[in-house]
């Protein structure tokens, strides 16, 4: 009677963990990208966004920090008109390239979303970390949103915010 009864109690506990929509049993990441690839792109504007990211946040004191997890959301507001994002650059606190994200142009239909995510883990950009994103159009139409969305959570405590990007470089 007591191994059924914790049976039952197992069961019950296995049952409460939610599953995970981008992991698969493996736990390995299965998130599909959506991301179309162009070549030969020259639209005829082009602008440059930073977008301040934080991979960790001091909390009382200098040597005690907060890691959070950053995601990168680009979005296409405009109804008629695709964007072309041509670079995707990660520096860090001192101004160095962590890494790039894209090898090729990609094409942002009307309405559409991207995300890059910095894992909770990577803290490689430090609490002065950002984005550079050079990206283009043909339409004037064409308004995109950048921001950073930050968020964690510790115990009974969780943080989240977001921050804007801000135009650095209009060409033409």
């Amino acid at each position: 009677m007591m191994r059924f009864f914790l049976f039952l109690i197992s069961l019950a506990l296995l049952s409460c963990t939610q599953p995970q929509p981008n992991q698969n049993e493996e736990g390995e990441d299965i998130l599909v990208s959506h991301e179309i690839f162009v070549d030969n792109v020259n639209p005829s504007f082009r602008d440059t966004v930073y977008v301040p990211i934080y991979s960790d946040i001091y909390s009382k004191t200098i040597s005690n920090k907060y890691n959070l997890t950053a995601t990168l959301s680009i979005r296409n507001t405009s109804l008629y008109d695709s964007m072309y994002v041509e670079v995707i650059d990660y520096y860090d606190t001192k101004g160095d390239l962590v890494r790039s994200y894209l090898e090729k142009t990609i094409l942002l239909k009307p309405l559409e979303t991207i995300e890059y995510v910095i894992e909770e883990e990577d803290i490689a950009g430090g609490t002065g970390a950002n984005f550079i994103v050079h990206w283009g159009s043909n339409g004037k139409g064409v308004v995109p949103i950048f921001q950073g969305v930050m968020i964690s959570a510790l115990g009974q405590k969780s943080f989240a915010f977001t921050t804007e990007g801000v135009s650095i470089s209009r060409r033409n």
